[in-house]
């Protein structure tokens, strides 16, 4: 007797109100047109128990009172008509199913038996059902654009059957892949997995291994399971590779007589140590009447990559070059990025050029833009030329002192107009000949780095104006547009920050650019900076590409574009073919064809973003292997209701403190407040605050690490 109470107990507790909701969905939707009563939907369900049939009795009227059934008739019950229908993508997605929006304020959630395996990024169409008034769930009608179909993960045969598991956690989905398309040697290996069947009717996706990545927990494979999980081949396809090789390195006389030719001109290179891809050049003449000529010089990709071609097909695919911690995977092929079109010293090159007539404080008197070829005398790394400005010798002295002192003044005057100054910290590892971490260090930002930065941001805010100016006339472009900040973040921001005696005025956003900027000043080197300095980023619109020009506010400027950058993005190589067109009296791009160009670049520079950062996740988890047991100081950087992530002080690796853990209290989020407090003790854990963690676990396989506060 005691043991049939036990196992009614464990059947009831099967059986949640949520999911037995789920479960009469399920059975209402199968049985559509049908009255169903309680004692009919218990025999679909194999329910015996009289407590679980009370409990699908009330959970039915439950579905009644949130416009999912009516009753028909005294005990019978059937599924509401769908009748609302939208287009829209999902937004997330977790293990009981998914989310997309309705509008910008409304969400719908569609439980993972009706999301015929949608993925975050797809888009759908939803019929829509009313819960109550403030949740709407649904289900997936069709898929009309998958953003993905391949998998990275491992093959799964404790069964009978093959099934691969995703690396990636957020498909809920495992793919059945058909005995006989599984070789031996796929098993125990990270493997890319096509999905070739969507069909709703079965339980899983069908799929087929087209390649074996390699060993798992390789370091070779790791990298690029991160790659290939994103959309980024670290391969170009051969077709592509043998029409980058068929391009002629050797400038023709024909291509000198139609540029403006400024060889002569005194020509060089700043970049990273390690860089390769040399997309940009400067140049400094002096002029007859005093000033000076300041060249900005880009690499002339559009005169290499023909629209419409291979190679350019490729090249809008990927949109960007990605930006691993110990490899880049470029946009372009090596023959093109690294020699062709690189900028590189000693060599004649083609070049998009915008030539600026300055005097000594930076004004700008004139500019002319003008395709050119140049010859580089020099190439400098950032530190090898704050070298020569700070010891006032060495190459190229008199013209790195003049463009050091007129980048300070535009930066002076750009920040004056409202430019918000954000100064991150970038993280370097140091590797061994293995690719192992063995140190990490702060990548420093020189005056160099500004000189570039600044004569790079006059010259792409100088080629959107000239397009774009005026707006009546303008022609369609692409610009770089960055939105004003939310003001709900804002507010909360405001908030936060007045407890540690700071404010932020937002009357207009001009105010609103001087506050922030005055309030980063004033938390540099204080306990509060980093969680300033997050809450700051995070109350920030993302900037985007688009045809509709509304400015960049984070830069305070009414035009801005990217221009300086085609090797390594696609937008930049587009700029370079509309100016072409325009210059030469070409007819307006056709807008709707470009907006959606720039929507695929700047989802694909998120994407991009999301595979650099796990890379470094997986390089920090990597070097925390061998230090477990250690205490650390860290910085509380961000706040869940499921824990705390702490970002250590010393080399910046990132980890959480699951909420578990913590057993002095139980931890309530506020999510207003960024804070998780202590139920009866009130004990606050902050954003921003410092605290002090032991290393408990290095998950390499799942790209985390686990701390607990000491």
């Amino acid at each position: 007797m005691k043991k049939k109470k036990k196992s009614r107990k464990n059947r009831k507790g099967e059986f949640s109100n949520t999911r037995l909701f789920d479960l009469l969905l399920v059975v209402f939707r199968e049985n559509t047109n049908k009255k169903l009563n309680y004692k009919q939907v218990s025999k679909i369900l194999k329910v015996k128990e009289m407590g679980v049939k009370i409990q699908i009795i009330d959970v039915m009227k439950d579905m009644v009172i949130s416009g999912f059934l009516e009753e028909s008739q005294r005990g019978a019950f059937r599924l509401v008509e769908k009748t609302s229908k939208i287009i829209t993508a999902i937004k997330n997605t977790n293990q009981r199913g998914v989310y997309a929006n309705i509008d910008e304020e409304n969400e719908v959630y569609i439980p993972k038996e009706y999301s015929q395996f949608a993925l975050a990024g797809d888009e759908v169409e939803v019929l829509l059902f009313s819960k109550n008034k403030k949740k709407v769930e649904g289900e997936v009608v069709s898929v009309i654009n998958r953003k993905r179909n391949e998998f990275v993960g491992i093959i799964d045969c404790s069964s009978s059957n093959y099934f691969l598991i995703a690396d990636d956690k957020k498909v809920t989905f495992d793919i059945f892949l058909p005995p006989k398309s599984v070789k031996r040697e796929f098993l125990d290996k990270k493997v890319l997995v096509r999905v070739e069947g969507w069909n709703e009717n079965y339980k899983n996706p069908i799929g087929k291994v087209v390649e074996v990545i390699g060993e798992i927990n390789d370091h070779n494979t790791e990298i690029n399971s991160i790659l290939y999980d994103y959309g980024f081949s670290p391969k170009f396809p051969d077709q592509v590779e043998k029409s980058a090789n068929k391009i002629s390195k050797i400038i023709s006389e024909e291509d000198i007589g139609k540029r403006l030719d400024i060889r002569k001109t005194t020509t060089f290179t700043i970049d990273p140590k390690d860089a390769k891809d040399f997309d940009d050049a400067l140049s400094v003449k002096q002029l007859n009447n005093g000033n000076w000529e300041i060249g900005v010089h880009i690499a002339d990709v559009s005169h290499y990559v023909k629209k419409g071609g291979v190679i350019d097909k490729e090249a809008v695919e990927r949109a960007t070059s990605v930006y691993l911690v110990d490899r880049v995977i470029p946009m372009l092929p090596e023959i093109l990025s690294n020699n062709i079109c690189s900028l590189k010293p000693n060599v004649d090159r083609l070049a998009y050029s915008v030539l600026f007539e300055m005097d000594e404080k930076a004004n700008l008197i004139d500019y002319k833009i003008s395709k050119t070829v140049i010859h580089s005398d020099v190439r400098f790394t950032y530190q090898t030329a704050q070298d020569v400005i700070d010891n006032n010798e060495g190459k190229l002295k008199s013209e790195l002192l003049l463009l050091d002192k007129l980048s300070k003044i535009l930066r002076k005057k750009r920040q004056q107009n409202g430019s918000i100054n954000f100064e991150s910290t970038e993280v370097k590892f140091i590797l061994d000949k293995d690719s192992n971490p063995v140190d990490v260090y702060f990548k420093e930002s020189l005056s160099t780095n500004h000189l570039i930065e600044e004569f790079m941001l006059l010259a792409n805010k100088t080629v959107a104006k000239h397009i774009g100016f005026p707006k009546k006339d303008a022609k369609t472009f692409v610009y770089r547009v960055h939105d004003l900040p939310d003001t709900d973040r804002i507010s909360t921001l405001n908030n936060i920050v007045k407890k540690f005696g700071h404010s932020i005025n937002n009357e207009n956003s001009n105010k609103l650019s001087e506050s922030l900027n005055n309030l980063l000043k004033k938390v540099k080197g204080k306990n509060e900076q980093q969680m300033v300095e997050t809450l700051t980023i995070r109350s920030m619109a993302k900037a985007i590409y688009t045809t509709s020009n509304i400015g960049h506010y984070g830069l305070a400027f009414d035009y801005y574009s990217h221009f300086t950058s085609p090797i390594r993005r696609y937008p930049d190589l587009i700029v370079h073919r509309l100016l072409t067109k325009y210059m030469n009296g070409g007819n307006s791009f056709n807008k709707e064809e470009l907006e959606k160009v720039c929507k695929h670049c700047s989802e694909m520079e998120k994407t991009a973003s999301r595979a650099e950062r796990d890379s470094i996740k997986f390089m920090q988890v990597k070097f925390l292997q061998n230090r477990i047991g250690e205490v650390y100081e860290g910085v509380i950087s961000g706040v869940t209701e499921w824990g705390l992530y702490v970002e250590i002080v010393e080399n910046k690796c990132e980890g959480l403190v699951k909420v578990s853990s913590i057993k002095d209290d139980h931890y309530i989020f506020d999510e207003k407040k960024y804070a998780l407090i202590g139920y009866r003790s009130k004990a606050t854990y902050q954003l921003g605050q410092k605290v002090k963690i032991k290393i408990q676990r290095a998950d390499l396989e799942r790209k985390q690490m686990d701390f607990i506060l000491v």
